[in-house]
């Protein structure tokens, strides 16, 4: 038996472990979820019950079963209000399934339009944000930014379709940095530091698919030197994102000096 070709086989049994491991957590989640609507329903239809219902309930589960955790009083009201909120256990199913119960939770206590709640749970699905970075999202108002707030890019000018529609679903106007200390007083290379020192949570604000590439990032452009400020690459959008930080007002040689950025990067 050559080594080599069984390493190869063992890293292929193992992918195929975890890709199985990960399709029986999705499933099981969705059966978590159905059964955690389901429960709410059979509670809201029995609420003229009052609240020692919920509470005798919770006991004898936990008779019932004692491993499990998951039926406290606390769970099985925000149950109640899961099913009261989606009556429909076909969207459940289809649009809220897909991520935990925690982030529900989450969803329940701080969203309370169901629009915007359906929003942030798809986008949580799709982007696979964790608890955390979803709380984010909510509190920096992203829904608000960028599905209410009108965008103010030319995408749909500069971007053949479907680029501009990417873009514009991904860039999000106007950026928002609150979580940094920015004053008055701070100058450009201020600025940047800032920036640099919480590039992560920059990325999140600019949006999905985001690959930071370095700050003052030199380029030679016939045998001269430039450095631009910060530089991004888009995966989804495969495309260069230069940014250039200037204090005071708009000047007209920005616009020239950032097109020149465009071209040289476009050239690397």
């Amino acid at each position: 038996m050559n080594s080599s070709d069984y390493l190869t086989t063992m890293e292929q049994i193992k992918r195929e472990i975890k890709s199985a491991q990960y399709r029986a957590t999705v499933h099981a989640n969705v059966e978590l979820l159905m059964l955690y609507h389901t429960i709410g329903r059979v509670i809201n239809e029995h609420k003229i019950w009052g609240n020692k219902f919920v509470e005798n309930l919770a006991a004898d589960i936990r008779l019932e079963f004692p491993n499990s955790t998951g039926y406290s009083v606390r769970n099985l009201k925000y149950m109640a209000k899961f099913a009261f909120l989606f009556p429909n256990a076909e969207i459940v199913q289809a649009s809220l399934a897909q991520i935990t119960w925690y982030h529900h939770i989450t969803l329940m206590d701080k969203v309370k339009d169901m629009d915007v709640y359906l929003w942030y749970a798809q986008q949580t699905a799709r982007n696979g944000w964790s608890r955390n970075v979803m709380v984010h999202q909510i509190e920096s108002g992203l829904y608000q930014r960028q599905v209410l707030a009108g965008k103010v890019s030319n995408f749909e000018n500069r971007l053949p379709s479907p680029q501009s529609e990417l873009a514009i679903q991904t860039m999000k106007d106007p950026y928002i940095f609150d979580f940094i200390p920015f004053r008055e007083d701070m100058v450009e290379r201020d600025i940047e530091r800032a920036l640099v020192q919480d590039v992560t949570r920059l990325l999140l604000e600019l949006g999905t698919g985001f690959a930071f590439l370095g700050n003052q990032y030199h380029l030679n452009v016939g045998g001269d030197d430039f450095y631009i400020d910060l530089l991004f690459y888009n995966l989804n959008l495969r495309c260069y994102v230069v940014i250039e930080l200037k204090t005071g007002e708009f000047k007209p040689e920005y616009a020239g000096q950032l097109n020149f950025y465009l071209s040289a990067v476009d050239g690397m």
